[in-house]
């Protein structure tokens, strides 16, 4: 029998809760956590980018990745790569981390097992502006679902999981 497998395209806003929700499916699922600006990251601390978070680092970060990605795809490339590497694995999900819609559509067109995008959202945080556009236009794509992170963190998880135990096994049964 095929392993049942899912990929989930995650995107948000910074500071809304991906991660902690892809963590959460760890209780259920074996899970594989990669992001687009993986690669990006890795470049730019060789020159010296420390970790920062703020604004001013993800205009930094996200406009290195737009010039990866007009001047040889490096972002898809680095997580289709990743992507066959969950394929051949035992795991059951992938979650994906994109924030730009035309880097979405690239990826998603590379996978044949099931896959689902999902855009994350926080009432605190959705009117923030970050001053760059992988964060502020992560609304721009027509996502398959839409979580709304807004209650109790423990509250939001239980939910979550919740919801993508059941969408495993529909999208698994297609």
């Amino acid at each position: 029998m095929e392993q049942k497998k899912l990929v989930i395209v995650i995107n948000g806003a910074g500071g809304v809760g991906k991660d902690t929700l892809c963590n959460a499916l760890t209780e259920d699922f074996s899970v594989i956590n990669i992001s687009a600006i993986t690669p990006i990251k890795e470049i730019a601390a060789q020159h010296g980018w420390k970790g920062e978070k703020d604004d001013r680092s993800r205009r930094f970060l996200a406009e290195l990745k737009r010039i990866f990605a007009d001047y040889n795809d490096l972002p898809t490339r680095y997580l289709v790569e990743q992507y066959h590497h969950f394929a051949a694995s035992d795991a059951e999900i992938l979650c994906v981390h994109i924030r730009e819609s035309d880097q979405i559509a690239r990826f998603v067109r590379e996978v044949s097992l099931p896959c689902l995008s999902l855009l994350v959202r926080r009432d605190v945080i959705s009117s923030h502006h970050y001053g760059n556009q992988a964060d502020d236009e992560v609304e721009n794509y027509p996502y398959d679902l839409i979580f709304d992170n807004n209650a109790p963190e423990e509250e939001s998880k239980q939910a979550f999981r919740a919801q993508i135990r059941r969408l495993y096994e529909e999208k698994n049964h297609a």
